[in-house]
């Protein structure tokens, strides 16, 4: 089964900072520690077609048919050690719950907010809901949250590139597997929280000092104020996802984004436009015939 062609950007918090002491359910279910991160788009996937498929269409993936929250939002997480990541995080186990309900509830509210009158009317027509359904029930699924933001940011197709300022180039981890079908293929960052908001800060800022309120801009401003809502002693993860589905070996292995894009912040402080049209053209040509294989679905 084919993963989602989605990336994630990832928080890991410690299990201290979901309550102290955190619940029976959550220990049991980190001591399972079922979900693996090849695992867990394929685990979304299923529980979005579950929803779809059930008589009646449920509003949101992981909800009940009473719009309550199916026991699995308690226990669907993936655990990592803090061994595993560069830097000082913890104390572990580190827990990343996947919020699937509550996701969907705000992408849903997001559509519903920019979508054109007539789609907005159909899509409402073929959920059997009103606009005030659907107000009530993403209102509970969010505020259900243990925190004012989810632990998931995700993209379809492509990775904003804005992410990689996050990450260390250097400590790229990357298995290339038996091939692009393989579960366990990967190409993934993962960094402390401290580092992550440093450098998203000091790559906002020096973004805005040069290129204004641009789409860079806001796309760091909003990841460093997501950042925030988690304990400092977080790990975060830059994921491809099912994204390396879709990339070779050769490609995947000799990928350079993330240098890129550091490459690019350098250019932005030294002044070198030439070397910025250069290196931006180069990262727009990659991402965009990525990206444009989903008109080919």
């Amino acid at each position: 089964m084919l993963r989602p062609f989605v990336a994630y950007l990832r928080v890991y918090e410690p299990l201290s900072a979901f309550g102290e002491p955190p619940s029976d359910q959550l220990k049991k279910a980190v001591e399972a520690a079922a979900l693996t991160r090849a695992t867990a788009g394929e685990r979304e996937q299923r529980m979005w077609l579950k929803s779809q498929a059930a008589a009646p269409v449920r509003l949101l993936p992981a909800e009940l048919a009473n719009g309550r929250a199916a026991p699995s939002t308690g226990t669907d997480m993936l655990v990592l050690d803090p061994a595993d990541v560069p830097g000082e995080v913890g104390p572990g186990p580190l827990v990343c719950p996947l919020e699937l309900r509550a996701r969907s509830a705000a992408a849903l509210v997001s559509f519903l907010d920019d979508a054109s009158p007539a789609l907005k009317a159909t899509v409402l027509d073929a959920g059997g809901v009103t606009p005030e359904t659907v107000r009530t029930r993403t209102n509970h699924a969010l505020g259900g949250l243990p925190k004012a933001a989810v632990h998931v940011l995700s993209t379809t197709w492509t990775v904003p590139l804005p992410w990689f300022a996050l990450v260390d180039p250097a400590q790229r981890r990357l298995k290339l597997g038996t091939g692009q079908d393989d579960p366990e293929r990967e190409l993934s960052w993962r960094i402390t929280m401290a580092d992550a908001l440093e450098r998203a800060a000091e790559a906002r800022e020096l973004v805005e000092n040069t290129l204004g309120d641009s789409g860079p801009t806001r796309i760091l401003e909003e990841t460093e104020r997501w950042l925030t809502n988690f304990d400092p002693g977080s790990a975060v993860e830059l994921d491809y996802g099912g994204l390396v589905q879709l990339i070779a070996d050769p490609i995947l292995e000799s990928d350079t984004s993330a240098e890129e894009v550091h490459s690019i912040l350098e250019a932005l402080r030294s002044g070198n436009v030439e070397q910025l049209a250069e290196l931006f053209n180069d990262l727009r040509e990659y991402w965009s015939e990525l990206a444009a294989r989903e008109h080919f679905n």
